[in-house]
């Protein structure tokens, strides 16, 4: 991530630990507790099926299991050591489980609400065990600041791949799946 701002870590969470993350989203999807996703923030969030079609359930502080604890845990190393190195004052996390459905998608974005400054590190965690080339729902990165016009990788959504980037230089989406996609999304932020 130093030289470039973005990094793909493949088996950053493995076993047991992406198992119970992975059992705990597909439960709480199955009991309701997600929600349609929307774009925007505030009075101007809107549900708009032609942007996106994920589902999500924020993640709320007290309200963790104990595997959710030992990933936020994780996270916070992360942040501290994004801290020390980069000097980029990330003071908290927040994040959601996300659940794809089949064809479901995420249109180009940055992860940066207009007029904010506080999503400043964008961290995805996937829970796919079995994933295989041809499922979709590839994460297509744009590598470069120059926008959708540079060079781009294809992350597969495989289990206890990690990826991280800066969440207003990097275009990104999600493409269609051909069964249901689950990750962890979040945000490293600074202050308000």
């Amino acid at each position: 991530m130093e030289r470039v701002g973005w990094a793909v870590m493949p088996m950053s969470l493995v076993g047991e630990d992406g198992s119970h993350l992975r059992k705990e989203c597909a439960a709480a999807y199955e009991n309701g507790a997600f929600r349609r996703a929307g774009v925007g923030r505030g009075d101007s969030l809107q549900v708009r099926e032609d942007i996106r079609r994920d589902e999500v359930m924020w993640i709320e502080s007290g309200e963790t299991s104990a595997h959710q604890t030992a990933y936020l845990a994780r996270l916070e190393n992360l942040r501290l050591a994004l801290n020390q190195r980069f000097f980029l004052g990330l003071f908290n996390y927040e994040g959601h489980f996300a659940i794809y459905p089949e064809g479901a998608f995420y249109k180009a974005h940055l992860d940066r609400h207009a007029g904010t400054r506080d999503r400043i590190v964008t961290v995805i965690l996937y829970l796919n065990e079995g994933w295989m080339p041809g499922d979709g729902g590839e994460l297509k990165l744009w590598t470069s600041p120059e926008g959708r016009e540079g060079p781009l990788v294809l992350v597969e959504p495989r289990m206890g791949t990690m990826v991280c980037f800066m969440a207003e230089n990097f275009w990104h989406e999600v493409l269609p799946a051909t069964k249901q996609r689950m990750s962890i999304t979040g945000w490293f932020r600074q202050r308000e």
